[in-house]
């Protein structure tokens, strides 16, 4: 594959019509970066964290009055009143003996909370995609792309839902040309980091709220010590896996970050001590909440007091050694292949230890890599690439709200929803199976048939993959029946379904 190729497709997102690298490839890429938008267009109008956690909140809190004001008539209905069928909700008081579980008003509100919800995240997906696919600064946008799966949370979690989309754009996006210690710091102190991981109902054991707790089971059982948040961050976030820290560093660390916890979000005993004290979604530390003393975590003593403790230990990590390779074999695995190269492992390692994690310093290493510039093709796109490659391709200027999210759906990518804090796999294997290329023939078809024959695909082609288009393909698009149909071969070729 030719350099201008690669850079388009390796480390872009594909090629739009008429999109040219210029003479000097690697110059190209290195613009972008200054170019690079946190927020374009496309995603200024995205409803805030903080609203969005204002709306889950209230739906709860109605929600519980509705199910209040359905009980008394699920306690004690008429003699007279027919068995209802399983699954039926208990009717309200005001309601007819009879409730059918359609004309329930709690579910009712769910449902309708649940639509707002598909199209709030519709909506986020929808506006990603469109950013992506008008970027003038592709290699910039794959690499909010990658940071956002590294540090990854599922929108499967209903309180995670609406919150997806705003994470990355206000956790990740604002800091992808600064620190990786800075990034970090807003990922593990946001919202729907918090919620994802359990981390808003962490308590520590002999906290304030513990002790006060006393010997009551009533109140004792719903307080406990959750270590999700801080085995991520050592496992997936920072560390790596299997790098030397033990289960009793991960419970340590999950004691130092007790009372890290969101504004307007507490239930049960641990409500009060963080409803008042800042907006809905805001991070809060609540001292009530914490473990007091000295913690020992990776061989060191961290003495420091309340909130201080955990970003003292967070700090250690953002620059520990063990970091930088982790990150660094991450980022040769997505722009080299799937057997990241050692040597470009350990060059992008040491400039992540000379500079403290700056991360464009690790971008320009990785253009100045010629491991980076392997001829052939080193990846099978994921179903996010593919399809964003494909938009770009035929020039796709605006969407329809439901249509990116159903077509990740379609190819098993779904956005922001990977279901684990690992994120989605970038390797072939995840990817490359015969039923998932199937799906993506379908999908191609259906795009191509849209453009209406109005794409010239021979020359759509050459715009793609300059000096890089193989024969086979050429000769597959020049033999098509039409059009359209050279543009669907186009968009399943070899070349296209790889980088």
């Amino acid at each position: 594959m030719a350099d201008k190729s690669i850079a388009l497709n390796r480390f872009g997102l594909g090629a739009r019509p008429a999109e040219d690298p210029g003479a000097d490839p690697r110059a190209w890429l290195d613009q972008q970066l200054g170019r690079y938008a946190a927020v374009p267009a496309m995603l200024a109008g995205q409803p805030a964290s903080g609203t969005l956690v204002a709306q889950f909140v209230d739906y709860r809190e109605r929600l519980a009055q509705l199910k209040k004001a359905a009980a008394p008539a699920a306690a004690a209905p008429p003699a007279a009143m027919p068995a209802r069928p399983a699954g039926a909700m208990a009717p309200m008081v005001a309601q007819p003996p009879v409730v059918q579980a359609a004309d329930d008003p709690t579910e009712t509100f769910r449902k309708q909370f649940g639509q707002q919800s598909r199209e709030l995240y519709n909506g986020a997906v929808t506006a990603r995609a469109l950013a992506a696919i008008q970027s003038p600064a592709p290699f910039a946008e794959r690499l909010a792309h990658f940071w956002a799966n590294h540090f990854a949370v599922s929108g499967d979690k209903m309180e995670v839902t609406n919150l997806a989309g705003a994470f990355e754009f206000e956790a990740i996006r604002p800091h992808v040309m600064g620190s990786f210690r800075d990034m970090l710091f807003a990922v593990e102190r946001h919202p729907a980091m918090l919620l994802f991981l359990d981390q808003a109902v962490s308590v520590g054991p002999n906290s304030p709220l513990a002790v006060r707790a006393g010997n009551r089971p009533n109140v004792r059982r719903n307080l406990g010590l959750n270590e999700n948040l801080a085995r991520e961050i050592l496992e997936l976030h920072t560390l790596g896996v299997r790098t030397g820290y033990s289960q009793a560093d991960v419970t340590e660390f999950a004691r130092a970050l007790t009372g890290w916890t969101i504004a307007g979000f507490g239930r049960g005993p641990a409500a009060k001590f963080v409803g008042g004290t800042g907006r809905p979604g805001d991070f809060v530390y609540a001292d009530a909440l914490h473990e007091p003393g000295t913690r020992t975590i990776l061989g060191k003593s961290w003495a420091q007091t309340g909130e201080a403790q955990a970003a003292a230990v967070l700090d250690h990590l953002a620059t520990h050694p063990a970091t930088a390779r982790h990150v660094a074999t991450k980022l040769a695995r997505h722009f080299a292949g799937d057997d990241p190269p050692p040597k470009l492992v350990a060059r992008l390692e040491a400039n992540f230890r000379k500079t403290g994690g700056d991360l464009p310093s690790l971008y320009r290493t990785l253009i100045a890599s010629p491991e980076c510039w392997a001829p052939g093709t080193v990846k099978f796109k994921s179903p996010w690439e593919w399809s964003i490659s494909a938009m770009r391709a035929v020039g796709t200027q605006q969407l329809q709200p439901n249509a990116v999210p159903g077509l990740m759906y379609q190819l098993g990518q779904p956005v922001w929803k990977p279901g684990s804090p690992a994120g989605w796999d970038d390797v072939t294997g995840a990817w490359a199976g015969p039923d998932a290329v199937l799906r993506r023939v379908e999908a191609a078809e259906r795009m191509a048939q849209r453009t209406r024959d109005q794409i010239d695909p021979r020359a759509r082609a050459a715009e793609m993959f300059p000096e890089a288009l193989s024969p086979a393909t050429a000769q597959a698009i020049a033999r098509a029946e039409s059009n359209s149909q050279g543009v669907a071969l186009l968009l399943v070729a070899p070349e296209f379904l790889r980088r």
